[in-house]
């Protein structure tokens, strides 16, 4: 997972502009493999609808993931039949790839892709940018899964589709309904500032991209789509799916360990709400006294659980200070994670070190507690050392949240940057394998732009092919 790139300070949303004629608002990129057929009536049916209902310039341009059939040449033709078409070429296979290459060089200031075979209704192509040239909005996805589409496929990718969006939501905490529609929209900025961070190549990138995005605060918009499977497509299920989780697996490993430079990416003050100070109101209260209260009910049961273990060996003492210290070095990563939005392995030891300060007070309240009713009878039972330590506990609760606030993981939001106007853009993500390949580009008949083509090592100078639904045959989703 890449970490030498950090998102850094985005400019503000504004509505953009409609701009001089030859300029393209929207880039929808259509990556392809081995798609011949398709790609003429794809291409042919987007562009009509986009120069009847668009309101502003457009380009479309397809990417051609190494095609071994004659799609390179049929998308040349359409390059040189409609002006607003234009073509790259990659000699490597990959729709991340593809997509990363032609969006990371893109002029335009909305970027989009959809599948060749045009499985989502156009209808709903318009709604999907509107958000993000209003400025509402950094990403939008289509939707399948929305209660207003209306999709029509069979139980196999129905079954794959749900099962898949589950597993994100379980591992990830995605709060986003569909990854795999292939039908998305990314403002440039917001990506010119992640794609450098997303390591994935292939099916797995449009995942990647939207749990990233919205890990950093950013804004994602749905859009209900209707939808028709394609009869033709197949699922390569095993191979997919290892692919997926093992996409997972890493990525979810990279935001546990805090090795992703992903702290919300920092607006304008004004173009982010939470970022007004508001007086009387402590920067962030609501949201840690949940998380705080999560955390806390979640290290209440185990540390129940532990003593509950304990005791079956030890006394009551023993067994409360040992259930205590465990919780206690869970609760404080926890805490230092969820609740305070503590990232990365930097002052680690010190949070856990005065976490455990926090803990010798509650072992304080605890043991006194228990020395307490001891003291009153000669043997009590568990259940009632049980309820005594619970209400030690609530008591415990309430500074221990006060001393994590106040001096363990004090309040940085007030000292950071301050606000900033617009930035300028960042560079293009710089390739390991630097090959230019030229971009038809919309409006012109024979002009070239200078791509850095996406890790590879032999693309070539002439007009490029045509639109994906798949970057493998037959592997679709």
């Amino acid at each position: 997972m890449r970490t030498d790139s950090s998102p850094g300070t985005l400019p503000a949303r504004e509505h953009l502009p409609a701009g001089d004629a030859g300029t393209p608002v929207l880039d929808v990129v259509i990556p392809v493999y081995n798609e011949e057929k398709d790609l003429p009536p794809c291409v042919r049916r987007l562009h009509e609808h986009l120069a009847r209902t668009f309101p502003y310039a457009f380009r479309i341009t397809i990417a051609d993931n190494a095609s071994t059939d004659t799609t390179p040449l049929v998308a040349a033709r359409l390059a040189a039949e409609i002006p607003e078409v234009g073509t790259v070429r990659l000699e490597q296979k990959g729709r991340g790839r593809a997509l990363r290459t032609v969006w990371s060089a893109s002029d335009a200031p909305v970027l989009a892709y959809m599948d060749v075979d045009l499985s989502t209704d156009l209808n709903a192509l318009l709604p999907l940018v509107a958000p993000l040239i209003s400025g509402h909005s950094d990403l939008a996805i289509g939707s399948r899964l929305a209660r207003a589409s209306r999709v029509v496929r069979g139980p196999k990718r129905e079954f794959i589709s749900r099962a898949y969006n589950l597993i994100l939501r379980g591992s990830l905490q995605a709060r986003f309904s569909d990854a795999q529609c292939g039908f998305k929209a990314i403002r440039r900025d917001v990506a010119q500032a992640l794609l450098p961070l997303v390591e994935d190549t292939g099916w797995f990138f449009d995942t990647e991209l939207l749990v990233l995005a919205e890990r950093a605060g950013l804004r994602i918009h749905e859009v209900p789509v209707d939808w028709v499977d394609d009869p033709d497509s197949t699922v390569h299920i095993v191979r997919t799916a290892t692919e997926d989780l093992k996409g997972v697996w890493r990525v979810g490993k990279a935001l546990a360990t805090g090795s992703l430079p992903l702290d919300r990416l920092a607006r304008p003050f004004g173009d982010d709400p939470r970022d007004r100070e508001l007086t009387g109101v402590p920067h962030g209260l609501a949201r840690q006294l949940v998380g705080f209260c999560v955390v806390g009910g979640l290290s209440t049961l185990f540390y129940l659980v532990l003593y509950s273990a304990f005791r079956q060996a030890v006394g009551p003492q023993t067994a409360n200070a040992l259930a205590l210290l465990v919780s206690a070095v869970a609760n404080t990563a926890a805490n230092r994670r969820l609740t305070f939005g503590v990232r990365g392995r930097g002052g680690a030891v010190r949070h856990q070190a005065q976490g455990l300060v926090v803990f010798g007070i509650g072992l304080a309240l605890t043991s006194g507690s228990l020395a307490a009713l001891n003291a009153a009878g000669d043997s009590a039972a568990h259940s009632t050392e049980l309820a005594v330590l619970i209400a030690a506990n609530l008591a415990a609760t309430v500074l221990r949240f006060l001393l994590f606030r106040a001096w363990v993981f004090p309040d940085r939001a007030h000292t950071g940057p301050a606000p900033t106007a617009a930035r300028p853009a960042p560079a293009p993500y710089a390739w390991p394998h630097q090959a230019t390949t030229h971009l038809h580009a919309a409006g012109t008949t024979n002009a070239t732009t200078h791509l850095q083509a996406a890790e590879t090592t032999n693309a070539t100078t002439q007009p490029r092919p045509a639109c994906p639904h798949s970057t493998d045959p037959g592997d679709t989703r």
